[in-house]
C-alpha cells in the first residue's frame, strides 16, 4: 500500500503543476489580449483593441442610454412625434402650434396632478 500511496502523491503533484501552468499561461494570454501591446490579439486583429473591448464600466466611463420615444402631444394619439413635423405626428402635423401648446400644458397638468396624489 505505501508504493500506491507514493505513486497517486506523485501524480497529483504532477496534475497540480500542470493544470497551475496552464491556468498562468492562459491568464497571460487574457491579459496581453485586454491590454493590446501591439500583437495581435485574440479576434485575429492588430494594434489598439476595439473600444468595446477598451471602454465600458470597468474603465468608469458612462454607456449613454437612449433617451424614451416621444409621442405626439395630441390627446388619445399613441404615434411617435417626430422632430420633423415639429415634435408631433405625420398625422397631427398641420394642427396649429398654439393648439398643441394648449395640448403640451393639458398633459403637463394632469402629470404634475398625478404626481402629487402619489
Amino acid at each position: 500500500m505505501p508504493e500506491l500511496r507514493g505513486i497517486v502523491e506523485d501524480f497529483t503533484s504532477q496534475l497540480s503543476t500542470f493544470i497551475e501552468a496552464r491556468v498562468l499561461e492562459r491568464a497571460r494570454a487574457a491579459v496581453t489580449a485586454a491590454l493590446g501591446n501591439g500583437t495581435t490579439v485574440s479576434n485575429g486583429r492588430r494594434g489598439r483593441p476595439p473600444k468595446t473591448l477598451a471602454l465600458g464600466p470597468a474603465a468608469g466611463i458612462r454607456i449613454r442610454r437612449k433617451a424614451p420615444k416621444q409621442l405626439c402631444p395630441v390627446p388619445g394619439c399613441k404615434n411617435p412625434a417626430a422632430p420633423v413635423f415639429g415634435m408631433v405626428c405625420a398625422k397631427h402635423k398641420d394642427i396649429p402650434k398654439a393648439k398643441i401648446k394648449q395640448y403640451r400644458e393639458a398633459r403637463r397638468a394632469k402629470k404634475l396632478k398625478s404626481k402629487r396624489a402619489a
